[in-house]
Parts: C-alpha cells; structure tokens; sequence
C-alpha cells in the first residue's frame, strides 16, 4: 500500500532537511521538528491533505537543494503551488532586511487562504520562545511578524489569533525587565514595514 499524500511529504522533508545539515537555530534540534509543529497547527484547522503536506515542505525550496519543480513532481501541482507562495522569492537587489521582508510580506500577502494559514502556523511556531532564545533579535523580528500577519487575514482565523497574541505577547515581555524596550522603538521600527 502506497504511504498518503502527508506521510510521502513528512520523509521527503525529514530526508532533505538532514542532507542540507539543517538544526534549528537555537535548540540545536534535527529541523524537522519545526515542520512537524506547523503541520500540527494546521491539522487543529483542516485535514485539507494539499495543505498538510505543502506544511511538511514548507522550507525545503527556500533551505535544501529542492526545487519547486521536484515537489511539483513528486507531490502534484497543487502541493507545489502552495509551497511556492510559502517560499521567500526575495529579489537579490533588495539593499537592506527591512526592504527584503517588505518584498516577502507582499508575497504571501497574495497567497491563498491556504498558504497563508500554513504560514501563521509557521509564525506561530517560529515565535514560541524567540524572546527566550534571542530578545536582541526578538525586537525586530516580532515587529516583522506584527506587520506580516496584518497581511494575513485571509488565513484561518484561530491561527491569525495565535499569531498575533503570541507576537504581542512576545513584545509585552521586551518592554518589561531586563529588557526595558519603549513603545516608541516598536513604533519607529514598524515604520519601517509599511
């Protein structure tokens, strides 16, 4: 009996991630456990297979030797077109961060409803403990996400709440101590997005 559409796509991700060398950035974990947290956020919304095996893919054009093509071969048009509006097209003639993340955000701000819920479970799973591991990088990389997922509202709406209660979560902490970040350097930085 063949192995489903999500089960093909999970060792195709498990196998391509651990070739690439990929650990997650942070917990020194194999990468695959981040594609497995936001198929697990997906799957609390749908059991849309297209959806569940673009989650496992998410991240394999943009960070392993896959191409778009392959996952079109071996998954079908379908799976390919969801992970392609999930992958950073970023122009290289982007001169600075602010203007590359711009670039991504208009992106998946024209992806499917599909897509973008793929990516607010990735959000949501990327955010988790970002303050913990990283709260000098946390500063700008929760601004990022508040501007991003303004452009995600076609996305499932329990993971939009997530998204956006974990990110302001994440910025409540940073004003607090240690940290002691003002409103006004949020502010300032989210100008810089829109």
């Amino acid at each position: 009996m063949k192995d489903s559409l999500e089960e093909q796509a999970r060792q195709y991700a498990t196998t391509v991630h651990a070739e690439a060398g990929q650990r997650r950035k942070y917990t020194d974990e194999p990468y695959i456990v981040h594609p497995a947290a936001v198929v697990e956020l997906v799957r609390s919304v749908t059991d849309n297979e297209h959806q569940l095996a673009a989650a496992w893919l998410h991240d394999t054009v943009e960070d392993t030797g896959s191409t778009l093509a392959d996952i079109e071969n071996f998954f079908g048009a379908e799976v390919a077109r969801l992970v392609g509006m999930l992958t950073d097209t970023t122009q290289p003639k982007a001169k600075n961060r602010a203007a590359r993340k711009v670039a991504h955000f208009r992106h998946t701000a024209e992806a499917s409803p599909q897509a973008q819920t793929i990516k607010l479970a990735d959000i949501i799973d990327n955010t988790r403990a970002i303050v913990q591991f990283d709260p000098h990088f946390a500063r700008i990389y929760l601004v990022e996400k508040r501007v991003q997922i303004d452009l995600l509202k076609a996305g499932d709406e329990t993971l939009w709440q997530q998204a956006s209660t974990i990110i302001e979560r994440g910025i409540a902490q940073l004003r607090e101590p240690p940290y002691n970040v003002p409103e006004s350097w949020f502010a300032k930085q989210e100008g810089k997005y829109r």
